[in-house]
């Protein structure tokens, strides 16, 4: 893939309208993977659906990455402050 068709791809993925939201983008990306481990399709059927699949999987982490920095901790007076930005940092699950 050439480096202009990957910036395309990039910019296809950041402003697909038919991606509408986390939970259907999770739905088709589960039925593109059932698809795709069925086997039973031609190869180009099969390329196409593997590319949206890496669309949907952008957009689900993108999604994710957001909520993750929309998280807010309760401070002691109750009001709603920002996590700090060392939060994710201190996860030991993210390594």
């Amino acid at each position: 893939m050439s480096f202009v068709s990957f910036v395309l791809t990039q910019k296809t993925y950041m402003t697909d309208t038919s991606i509408k939201d986390f939970e259907g983008a999770i739905a088709e990306l589960e039925s593109i993977v059932k698809k795709l481990e069925e086997g039973d399709l031609a190869l180009e059927q099969s390329l196409a659906l593997y590319e949206r699949g890496v669309q949907l999987s952008r957009f689900c982490h993108a999604r994710l990455e957001e909520a993750e920095r929309r998280i807010e901790i309760l401070n002691e007076r109750g009001e709603l402050k920002p996590a700090p930005a060392s939060f994710a940092a201190e996860d030991p699950e993210r390594g």
